[in-house]
């Protein structure tokens, strides 16, 4: 089945599934399936930036969930322990909800989210910030295709 040809809606539900599964600690291939989906140019690119950016969002979100139940569940400081997490939760601190701008960098993004949740942020600033990162990077990859 191809998932690029014209009136085919399996697509844009294959790119959400990708941006959603690439926003948590899964690996995806959003940016590859987006710019094939714009360059064969069977779908408006606000589209496809509102279904990428929508999926990448909740994927976003979904750690971020995680990592208010981890602060429910084990509000210890150990649960947080490793380097990578210690990383964001210093950036998180200093920087705030701003920070999860960057929640769409590999490696960095997922806990970025995770610690943002732990630290109980705001649900609308974190929403909003993580978006923001999130649309700017698909605007990104349609500005190339």
């Amino acid at each position: 089945m191809d998932l690029i040809s014209e009136g085919n809606t399996t697509g844009l539900w294959a790119l959400f599934v990708s941006a959603f599964v690439s926003s948590t600690l899964l690996p995806g291939g959003s940016e590859a399936l987006l710019y094939g989906l714009a360059r064969a140019g069977h779908h408006e690119p606000w589209v496809l930036l509102m279904i990428a950016s929508t999926g990448n969002t909740l994927g976003g979100m979904t750690s971020w969930l995680v990592g208010r139940v981890i602060a429910w569940r084990f509000p210890s400081h150990r649960m947080l322990a490793s380097p990578r997490y210690q990383r964001a939760l210093h950036r998180v601190r200093r920087w705030g909800t701003p920070a999860l701008i960057f929640s769409w960098l590999p490696f960095v993004g997922d806990p970025l989210c995770v610690v943002a949740g732990w630290l109980r942020t705001s649900l609308l600033a974190t929403v909003f910030f993580i978006a923001l990162g999130k649309v700017l990077r698909y605007s990104a990859v349609l500005y190339v295709a």
